[in-house]
């Protein structure tokens, strides 16, 4: 199983911005797709962004879409979430998905 690894979670204000960090082997990043998604207190977890290993093509779903940006560094192997214009129901567990391997999770907490 590979090892996936988030970071960058935090406390953040309402309209406040955070990037979290996903860092996986190398081999993922040339042959697995990679995805973010979230899981709220008591909710199951869905689907944020995603970044196809065909073309590099990113998606964000609706509630993320126009405020969250996806992308990755083949270099560094590391993949982003970038947020902006947080608000409070964003709050949840950030979960980094490469090909079938999940990582443990990092906590964001919008609040005032």
């Amino acid at each position: 199983q590979e090892h996936v690894m988030e970071s960058g979670g935090g406390l953040v204000q309402p309209g406040g911005s955070l990037r979290l960090s996903c860092v996986a082997p190398k081999d993922i990043f040339t042959n697995r797709n990679m995805y973010w998604y979230r899981q709220a207190p008591g909710k199951s977890r869905e689907w944020v962004c995603s970044i196809a290993i065909s073309d590099g093509s990113t998606y964000c779903t609706d509630p993320y879409r126009g405020r969250f940006t996806i992308a990755k560094d083949n270099a560094k192997n590391t993949l982003y979430l970038q947020m902006n214009s947080l608000k409070l129901e964003d709050t949840g567990v950030y979960y980094c998905k490469a090909g079938d391997s999940w990582g443990q999770g990092t906590q964001v907490t919008v609040s005032s």
